[in-house]
């Protein structure tokens, strides 16, 4: 089914915005992004693209854009959902045998997992508790990237790392929590955080 040459734009956007931040444009978004000044027409475009078959959207929901994949589209990767991570405090992870399909311009690859969040200490970079990020393995990682970080080989969390003289930061996005401080040898990075899962419901 045709359509027109914004509604092409506004869904080209709308993907690449969820496979960049891991969660859909608001109006607010799109209209910032176009120029457009009235709400009531992006919600109208969204309503013709719905209409069409192109995306799916939750009533009366923020952020509830979802992308259908047309008949077309690249096959994706099944990744493994681990289990939970702290984003508060250190708790230890757990298996899982769930997974997920995703596409790879999600930034996928084979050695990626998906680990579900629990806690509020990622809230400034979007990460909410019940959400899933999705993570590269890795064992190392630059100054300001979110990681994974094993502690004293035995409990996990989630934060932003950076070395600090001589010492590991693992910093929250919260700003009403205190970094974590450690001896480089209690640290161990197990992933970088490389995109977002967030379910409306």
């Amino acid at each position: 089914m045709k359509i027109t040459k914004r509604q092409k734009e506004i869904l080209d956007f709308a993907n690449s915005f969820i496979v960049k931040n891991g969660y859909a444009p608001s109006i607010g978004d799109i209209r910032e992004e176009f120029g457009i000044s009235s709400p009531a027409t992006v919600h109208q475009h969204l309503k013709n693209l719905q209409a069409k078959g192109f995306i799916h959207r939750e009533p009366n929901r923020h952020r509830s854009i979802e992308v259908i994949p047309s008949s077309g589209a690249k096959p994706g990767i099944t990744v493994p959902i681990l289990g939970a991570i702290a984003a508060g405090y250190p708790i230890e992870s757990y298996t899982d045998h769930n997974t997920m399909v995703l596409p790879e311009e999600m930034g996928t690859d084979h050695s990626s997992y998906l680990l579900r969040v629990r806690g509020d200490s990622m809230i400034d970079d979007h990460i909410l508790d019940g959400d899933m990020v999705l993570v590269r393995k890795s064992s190392i990682a630059k100054p300001g990237q979110t990681v994974v970080a094993l502690i004293d080989g035995r409990e996990a969390t989630l934060k932003k790392y950076f070395p600090d003289n001589g010492r590991i930061r693992l910093q929250p996005a919260n700003s009403a929590m205190k970094p974590m401080y450690f001896e480089p040898t209690k640290v161990r990075i197990q992933g970088i955080v490389t995109g977002i899962i967030r379910k409306f419901s």
